[in-house]
């Protein structure tokens, strides 16, 4: 019996489940290690915090779709693999054997050169932690009046400031106050002119307050320190930033890239070590330079699939070629949405619904594995 180990609940470790759900490879013991139960579709996030979805629209219960495909499940965090003996060392101590190692654990936002945003600050990720401080959020809303700051002007940042602003708006939540603090001239840099106009012409209609080309340099109790020499008070500092990698990676011995993400070939497969395949924001691949982007892993699922079905049957892999032009789609906390594609951009309403589309479409591929019979 070979064992397959899938380490972190992203979105494509959800398709390899399915897939192998549909098709189970004979002679092989399937297990997920994650240390949520529930992994969240990072396009319906936004949706969530803007009070458009419930829970469970955006989130796909782990365990219940390893149930449905004969998947073992395990609740737990991987803190360190051992490549020589083929073991990953989960927390607590325990030991899981592999013969086939797939990780699949996203990346946490870099907080490196501003001190204090561990003890003072949210970061978006994990995502459990994120929702948990909105619901405090709101809460202390409704006793005085809160200010949300979120640092990193990216999509990502900018997006889940629109929806807060519309999540505490839509709340009747008296004298909340958000702002965004990046290090770029503008917001949302590397999209066209004409979006970032969108975004801060609303800004400035719903009194979200822009601070561009300020970087933070400390975080310390309800106040940003900014390179500037400002002092930005706030009470909730929420930490958006672009990727950083998972410490124990880099100390396993693999094959990495300058930030310490795994580097891995066309066929996702670690070039030091065959043994092992990565995918989603924790990969990076040696020949495509590409964002870390759910867009991305989502389309890496089905070839990770195949790869590893490949790998434990002894059969040729896979490439993986990346889109060219990627679809970004960006909300603005209202049911209203812009789009980039290819230098175009386009906007309105009809946006926010092909996006809803689009992301309920991905959902219920996963809720009909996963449904009890």
């Amino acid at each position: 019996m070979k064992r397959l180990l899938l380490v972190g609940g992203g979105h494509s470790h959800v398709e390899v489940v399915r897939r192998f759900g549909i098709e189970p490879p004979a002679g092989v013991e399937v297990r997920l290690v994650s240390p949520d139960r529930h992994a969240s579709y990072s396009g319906m996030l936004p949706g969530l915090v803007a009070g458009h979805y419930a829970f469970d629209d955006c989130h796909i219960d782990l365990d219940a779709l390893c149930r449905s495909a004969g998947t073992a499940f395990t609740r737990t965090a991987v803190e360190a693999i051992d490549l020589a003996r083929g073991t990953a060392r989960l927390s607590g101590g325990a030991e899981l054997p592999y013969d086939v190692l797939s990780l699949d654990i996203g990346s946490t936002p870099a907080t490196a050169g501003a001190p204090g945003v561990a003890e003072h600050a949210v970061r978006v990720k994990p995502v459990s932690t994120l929702l948990e401080a909105w619901r405090a959020l709101r809460a202390a809303s409704l006793e005085s009046p809160q200010r949300v700051t979120v640092v990193g002007g990216g999509a990502g940042g900018v997006e889940l400031a629109f929806a807060m602003h519309q999540g505490l708006e839509s709340a009747a939540i008296p004298g909340w106050r958000v702002s965004i603090v990046t290090d770029t001239p503008t917001i949302l840099p590397g999209f066209p002119a004409a979006a970032r106009r969108v975004f801060e012409r609303l800004a400035a209609a719903r009194g979200l307050a822009l601070n561009c080309g300020d970087r933070v340099t400390e975080v310390l109790p309800g106040q940003l320190r900014l390179e500037s020499g400002r002092r930005l008070e706030s009470e909730w500092i929420v930490w958006t930033t672009f990727a950083s990698a998972a410490g124990w990676i880099a100390a396993s011995g693999l094959a990495t890239d300058a930030r310490g993400f795994v580097t891995v070939d066309d066929t996702l497969q670690s070039p030091s070590h065959p043994n092992v395949f990565a995918a989603g924001d924790c990969a990076s691949l040696a020949n495509h330079a590409v964002p870390k982007s759910g867009v991305y892993a989502v389309r890496q699922g089905p070839v990770l699939a195949a790869n590893l079905r490949s790998a434990l049957g002894g059969g040729l892999l896979a490439r993986y070629r990346p889109q060219r032009v990627a679809l970004a789609l960006i909300s603005t906390g209202d049911r209203y949405a812009v789009a980039k594609w290819n230098g175009f951009t386009f906007k309105g309403a009809w946006v926010w619904r092909w996006k809803d589309r689009i992301d309920r479409r991905f959902m219920a591929r996963y809720r009909a594995i996963a449904a009890p019979s």
